[in-house]
This record gives C-alpha cells, structure tokens and sequence, in this order.
C-alpha cells in the first residue's frame, strides 16, 4: 500500500508543478529560473539576432533586454559574445551583401500591465551585414512603443553605416558587441494658444471701454476733413469756365 501511495503523490507534485510553470511562463515571459532581483525591478525578454547565406530567418540568442517599468521605463542589455564559427559566417554574409536581422517580442513597458499575458509576435529590423562587420559590432538599438506603453516597434543602425569594403580581423573586431540601446516614446503635440488669445482679446477689450475716444466712427474721428475736402471740390467746379460754345447765328 506504501508504494502506490507514493507514486500518487509523485504524480500529484508532478501536475501542480506543470500548471505553476505554464502560468510562470505567461506572466510577462519571465521563467521559473528568473532571479529575484529581475523579478522585482523590472522583467527581461530575449534579444535575438540571424545572418543566414540564403536569407533565411534563423533567430538565435544575442542577449538579454532587461526591461525597468514605470512612468519612464528604462532599459539595459546583456549581450553575449559571437563564436568564432558565427564570426565566420557574418564575414561571408557581409561578402554577398546579405541582411544582418534582430528581433524583440512584443511586450508592455507599463508596470499596471505586466500582469496580462504578452501577445505574440516579434518585432524585427535589419540592416546591411558589410555594415554590421566593418563597424565592428557597434550599432544603436532603439524601441518604440506606443502611448500605452505598448512595444510597436524596433530599429537598429550601425556606427558608421557605409559599407566601404574595409578589412576587419575577426579576433579582434568580431568578438563584442558594443551597442548603444534606448526606448522612444511619443512626443504630444503642442495645442493651440487658446488661452492666451483669450486673454489678449479681454486686454484689448477693457482697454477700449477705459477709452471711449477710440469706439468713435471714421466718420466721427475724421468729419472735418471729410467737410473740407466737400467744400473744396464744390468751389474748384464753380470757378471752372463752361466747355464748348456755339456759333453765333446772324
């Protein structure tokens, strides 16, 4: 009887360690092996990278996004070294103008949503693999994410980004990434001044009733010009001689 019980309850453990791992595994794609010190700051998600011959997306593991929410989310990236077999293989694609390619999942950066599951998907950016090599590794990452808070975006250049064909040495300059990473946010527009040209038009207001001289007409503020300008049109005409004559008849 001992035994069956204790098969029972190995199964038992076995299932309830199953559904704690599928849920752990939902929550903002953090695993059961996640540190405390990540669960408590913020929350990593996979930064992936492919550079195939026949341009096929075949993602690995470049490294790590360590994702810090709150009102200004933040972020810092660890990054593993490339294998002398994956620097072999980048120098090849460079040769043949192939795509050097990442990707990142979508993710909230919000700290009230990181309790909903993240929808799938990645996001991916590319540039040229020449590019990639004769930077030696250095490139400018950039996520982008929506006013909620929402990842709807990635982009990557390389410091420089011409192609020039330069030689590069691959234990020396194909090892390390060295890689400038930052979140943009949407920048709100500035709305109209309504405020202040109501304020202004309250000014000008208040300055006309403080001065009534300036509510008068034209023709109230001018009438004397007016007048003159009538008196000397009538006398100019008066003193004009009458145009043509006739011929006297006898």
């Amino acid at each position: 009887m001992s035994r069956p019980l204790s098969v029972k309850v190995s199964v038992f453990f076995t299932v309830l360690l199953f559904v704690y791992t599928d849920f752990v595994c939902c929550n903002n794609g953090r695993r059961v092996g996640d540190s405390l010190e990540t669960e408590l700051s913020g929350f990593s998600v996979p930064l992936e990278h492919s550079f195939e011959l026949d341009d096929a997306g075949k993602f690995q593991v470049r490294g790590s996004l360590l994702l810090k929410t709150g009102r200004e989310p933040s972020v810092s990236l660890m990054q593993n070294q490339l294998s002398e077999e994956d620097r072999a293989k980048l120098k090849e694609v460079a040769a043949v103008d192939g795509l050097y390619r990442i990707r990142v999942p979508r993710v909230f950066l919000q700290a009230d949503r990181q309790t909903e599951c993240q929808m799938e998907g990645h996001l991916t950016a590319f540039v040229r693999a020449c590019a990639m090599v004769e930077s030696h590794l250095s490139d400018v990452i950039t996520l982008h994410t929506d006013v909620s808070g929402y990842l709807i975006g990635v982009s990557i250049v390389t410091i420089p980004g011409a192609c020039r064909g330069t030689e590069v040495e691959d234990e020396v300059d194909l090892e390390v990434f060295n890689t400038t990473l930052s979140i943009m946010a949407p920048v709100n527009a500035p709305g109209p001044e309504t405020a202040l040209f109501l304020e202004r038009m309250e000014i000008e207001t208040e300055k006309k009733g403080k001065n009534p001289q300036e509510q008068k007409s034209f023709f109230a503020k001018y009438w004397y010009l007016i007048l003159g300008g009538a008196i000397f049109l009538m006398v100019s005409n008066s003193a004009q001689p009458p145009s043509g004559g006739g011929r006297e008849q006898s």
